[in-house]
């Protein structure tokens, strides 16, 4: 009971220790491993008590891992971890990794004969930017558990976001370096929502109305990828599924599943504020929003969390691209 408190009074102070991070969530660990030569990487989010779990995929070109399982009219109300991975589908190997670490620990839905970890994931496409045929595997998924921290998370090209790039109109000679992002909000009354993402999208990332990633002309300028692909609408042709924008929202909010789908719905709209265009056919934007129901909100949790989301999702965008210049 005084843990309690001296969380609530934490939060409510706005504290030192506020981290303005997804690690600001307790309960949520955050772990990450790559190959820098390779230029990909994986990026798990570990809830040891577990937590509800929702997802929201708007990209035309997804790889995910359990998202059937998310879906409100299925039984299973919460996960253990999430994973975000580079390596395009190959990379859906690294949850393996995950599931197996945990197991290890004990963690899971138990079944009797043994605790089964219940571990939803989603891919990008990195495989152009590095070594295409080094990905992230099983050995990663569960170096990235041995390395997860409640304490530090590093932004920028680590993890899921090691490989990652914006900007793919004139093709990976003319884009920008990217990378992984992660911010927290925190309301008077002891709210916290938070966003962690990769940033891996075929637009450019905008801030202020101006481009600050993206694709480049000739002489190294920043070109809007939404004209061009406008402008090209006669010649253009892309092999689809090249992007992708993924992420985790968490909240220390109280969520049933569905309501945790609405709120990663709405954190979609982040991703639109600064990413342009974004939802694509060569994106497979997915967010998945976690809820550790440290605080339930008598009346609509739903609307509240999800215009934080939506806020904290575009500061995490800001946050990878610049991270990873």
């Amino acid at each position: 009971m005084n843990e309690e408190k001296e969380r609530l009074k934490e939060i409510l102070s706005g504290g030192k220790n506020m981290k303005r991070n997804i690690l600001d969530i307790q309960g949520l660990k955050v772990g990450q491993a790559e190959n820098t030569a390779a230029k990909t990487g994986v990026t798990v989010v570990i809830a040891e008590k577990g937590a509800v779990c929702g997802v929201d995929v708007r990209g035309a070109a997804p790889g995910t891992r359990e998202t059937d399982l998310l879906n409100p009219l299925n039984a299973m109300e919460r996960v253990q971890a999430v994973v975000l991975s580079g390596g395009s589908a190959f990379g859906l190997d690294a949850a393996s990794g995950v599931m197996e670490y945990l197991e290890g620990q004990g963690i899971g839905f138990d079944v009797g004969v043994t605790k089964v970890p219940i571990v939803p994931a989603a891919v990008l496409f990195d495989l152009e930017n590095g070594d295409a045929f080094t990905r992230p595997d099983k050995a990663m998924g569960r170096a990235a558990c041995e390395n997860a921290s409640a304490e530090t998370l590093q932004e920028g090209a680590y993890g899921a976001g090691c490989g990652a790039t914006v900007g793919k109109l004139r093709g990976m000679a003319h884009c920008s370096p990217s990378g992984i992002g992660s911010w927290s909000e925190t309301t008077q009354n002891g709210i916290c929502v938070a966003a962690l993402v990769a940033v891996n999208a075929f637009g450019d990332v905008v801030e202020n109305g101006k481009i600050i990633a993206g694709a480049k002309d000739d002489s190294g300028a920043f070109t809007s990828t939404e004209e061009g692909v406008l402008q090209m609408a006669s010649s253009l042709s892309f092999a689809s599924g090249k992007s992708t924008t993924i992420g985790i929202i968490a909240t220390n909010v109280k969520l049933t599943k569905a309501q945790a789908a609405k709120v990663a719905g709405m954190a979609h709209d982040g991703l639109a504020r600064c990413i342009r265009p974004i939802h694509t056919t060569l994106d497979g934007d997915t967010l998945f929003c976690l809820s550790t129901e440290e605080i339930e909100l008598p009346t609509a949790p739903v609307d509240v969390v999800g215009i934080m989301a939506a806020r904290v999702a575009e500061q995490a965008v800001l946050r990878a691209v610049k991270a990873g210049k």
